[in-house]
């Protein structure tokens, strides 16, 4: 394979020593609110995005000014745990450097948006002086490590976060370039190339995610991971992690080649081994991973491509020993448990809802000011779930009628008395700032759910857990392409919409209607809702019903996820 036909991005890393490039360079020339092209990619790997405020583009643009550029920061929090400290220092940079708000991703980070470029490596050094860190928060690495928060397991979940703190660790790029650029650390001059022990000077070719679930809840998705552990619990003890490989969502409109896929379980491993069996996938995938093409570099093409027997006997070999056969497992949901749960060693986790993973404080409604009030007398931790909630968790019986008292105050206590609809929703940020986006999403998953809600209150179904979740774009943030009803980006108010992925996010969705324009999403769902109302089983989730009923096809894997699509998807 000569260096011609590797993709851009593969010639940026060499270049790049070690992921340094020109970004201290950069930061200094306040001439520009941007950087390079190329250093915009090696951003990633430090964990910030350039963006710029898209609803400002025509007025600037009209007016000859540079776009409002501004940069995306993604905060590491491996396991989403986070100590009240970490909270106060997150909310407090949200004002000082960014826009006001604290975004809870998907993924069990913070991120912060609208930090202007000269303000950039202040706010890295002080999330760093927090004992957290962004660097591989983005970029072709393993990024954060998720967990489930399972409050009702506490001895098994402090064994689960354990292992994803050591894998993260573990796989944490060892360059210097982090520390030099960021915290003013000393560049140490030696004859000796950097080496990335197990990254390699390229890295991967493309992202990397790892997940660690605790069933029955599937709340950090496992199947749409490059690398998921599955904890097996045997009399409340751990005793090792069935291992998922191979899944992931992004793909590319038009284009057929591109598709979600749901990772295979392909072996166990026991406690002891789960960070080298983590260091070996990523290997495997570092050796043959593509490439040429970046959208068709993730673990999911490798595996496709060469089958999941290729990949099982190739990683055994980079193991130099051999998984052991899957275990018995069960998944039941992918939602959070909101409001206050008991554990096992009688402390207390209140499970905060929060739309679109948005802290803010709007009229009517602090919130932001009052998870600042609480964790200033918080004990315990904070945990982010992988559904852009928050839960105070280890929170003391003698402690419980305070932190209840503050959040009646601020109006959190009741904030999970919604419609089951609404608390099973996700949106990713979307437009503004996201330069990837197509639509709204954010800004708009709350009217669209609103509209819903009408409907199933008339049909009773108020209380039905359905999956609801909406990108701006086909990559997949927000995990559409696993949701009962996932509607993802076309253009400006226009969507794809997808139906029927599973209830515990075992499933891909199929699409129902292309380009459905956003003032038709009622009229389109209604009557699909009217049927499940009348004609479903009992206990059956919605994204099941519409398979059975024949409204959509099942998608089986990858491949699947373009063919025998129903006639009306082809409508617009």
């Amino acid at each position: 394979m000569s260096d011609e036909k590797l993709s851009a991005n593969e010639g940026i890393k060499t270049r790049s020593n070690y992921l340094r490039g020109t970004i201290a360079e950069g930061l200094r020339d306040l001439s520009t609110g941007s950087l390079s092209e190329d250093d915009q990619q090696l951003l990633k790997f430090h964990g910030t995005y350039q963006q710029d405020d898209r609803d400002l583009r025509a007025n600037r643009r009209k007016h000859k000014l540079e776009k409002a550029y501004s940069f995306m920061i993604r905060i590491r929090v491996p396991g989403g745990v986070a100590t009240p400290g970490q909270w106060l220092e997150t909310d407090r940079m949200a004002d000082e450097f960014a826009n006001g708000t604290i975004k809870l991703t998907t993924r069990q980070a913070f991120q912060l948006h609208g930090i202007i470029k000269s303000n950039l490596k202040r706010t890295i050094k002080e999330i760093n002086d927090t004992a957290m860190d962004t660097i591989a928060a983005c970029g072709d690495v393993n990024r954060n490590v998720m967990c489930n928060p399972n409050p009702y397991l506490s001895s098994v979940h402090d064994e689960v976060l354990r292992a994803a703190q050591d894998i993260s660790d573990h796989l944490t790029p060892q360059t210097r370039a982090y520390h030099e650029i960021w915290l003013d650390g000393e560049k140490v001059e030696s004859s000796k190339e950097e080496v990335e022990p197990i990254y390699g000077k390229t890295y991967l070719p493309r992202k990397f995610k790892i997940t660690i679930a605790v069933p029955p809840s599937n709340d950090v998705d496992i199947y749409a991971n490059d690398l998921s552990f599955i904890a097996i619990v045997e009399d409340r003890k751990l005793v090792g992690y069935n291992v998922a490989v191979g899944g992931g969502l992004g793909m590319t409109h038009g284009n057929e080649a591109t598709f979600p896929r749901i990772a295979d379980v392909i072996g166990f491993c026991t406690p002891d081994q789960v960070v080298d069996v983590s260091e070996k996938v990523v290997m495997v995938q570092r050796d043959h991973g593509d490439r040429t093409d970046r959208k068709h570099a993730r673990l999911k093409y490798t595996i496709e491509d060469r089958g999941v027997d290729w990949f099982k006997a190739e990683l055994n070999k980079y193991l130099g020993y051999d998984l052991e056969p899957v275990r018995d497992f069960k998944f039941e949901n992918n939602g959070d448990r909101y409001g206050w749960v008991e554990d096992e060693l009688g402390n207390f986790h209140f499970t905060l809802f929060v739309e679109g993973g948005r802290v803010v404080d709007t009229p009517g409604y602090p919130m932001r000011e009052g998870l600042r009030e609480i964790a200033r007398v918080h004990e315990g931790d904070f945990r982010l779930t992988a559904n852009q909630n928050v839960i105070i968790a280890n929170v003391a019986a003698e402690k419980r009628s305070e932190i209840e008292a503050l959040l009646e105050k601020y109006g959190m206590h009741q904030a999970h008395q919604r419609s089951s609809l609404r608390l099973s929703s996700i949106a990713c940020v979307a437009l503004p700032t996201c330069g990837l986006a197509l639509a709204e999403a954010e800004r708009y998953l709350p009217d669209v759910v609103t509209d819903i809600e009408e409907k199933l209150e008339e049909l009773g179904l108020r209380h039905d857990a359905i999956t609801i979740r909406m990108t701006g774009c086909p990559n997949g943030c927000g995990r559409p392409f696993i949701a009962e009803i996932g509607f993802v980006g076309r253009g400006p108010n226009r969507y794809n919409l997808y139906l029927g992925g599973g209830h515990a996010g075992q499933r891909l969705s199929k699409l129902y209607r292309q380009d459905l324009d956003a003032t038709d999403i009622r009229a389109t769902l209604d009557p699909i809702l009217e049927r499940y109302a009348k004609e479903r089983n009992e206990g059956e989730h919605f994204g099941d019903f519409v398979i059975r009923a024949g409204i959509v096809n099942e998608t089986i894997q990858g491949p699947d996820f373009h063919q025998n699509i129903k006639e009306e998807a082809l409508k617009n």
